[in-house]
């Protein structure tokens, strides 16, 4: 296996792409109101290892597609979260909502465990065991704040 997943760059470039443009457009909205500085530390954490991980592969921890089955199932599943990700930005952008907020920090967590076990990542697979409830517990949290 390689050490540079351009499919995994392309997926996080993607992701990133609609919260950048949230993140200009409104930003006061992208304030953390739910605070408890542990949890987010945690969320942090596995977030920057989720995206290190999804596009770096490190030798010795990072083991490959076990198939060309296996494969063409990651691209695919991760192609489809992907654009259920985009379209649920485009669709409820200007409505918060707890939809909203589960649904655009449950996907990518699904992205990156999928990723990590397709990719048989150990090192994502943790960053992204780590990230998930944390990522979804603030995202409801802040939502409930609203």
């Amino acid at each position: 296996m390689v050490w540079l997943n351009i499919f995994g760059l392309i997926f996080i470039v993607v992701i990133m792409i609609p919260n950048m443009v949230f993140a200009i457009k409104y930003k006061d909205d992208f304030e953390n109101k739910w605070n408890n500085k542990w949890i987010e530390l945690i969320e942090q954490i596995g977030r920057f290892g989720c995206f290190g991980f999804m596009i770096v592969n490190i030798p010795g921890t990072c083991f490959g597609w076990w198939s060309d089955e296996a494969f063409a199932l990651y691209l695919i599943v991760d192609v489809l979260l992907v654009i259920i990700y985009c379209l649920i930005w485009i669709i409820c952008f200007k409505k918060a909502s707890i939809f909203r907020a589960l649904a655009l920090s449950v996907i990518p967590s699904i992205v990156f465990v999928f990723s990590g076990i397709m990719s048989r990542s150990v090192l994502l697979l943790i960053s992204a065991i780590i990230f998930a409830p944390s990522h979804i517990l603030i995202s409801y949290k802040n939502a409930k704040c609203e």
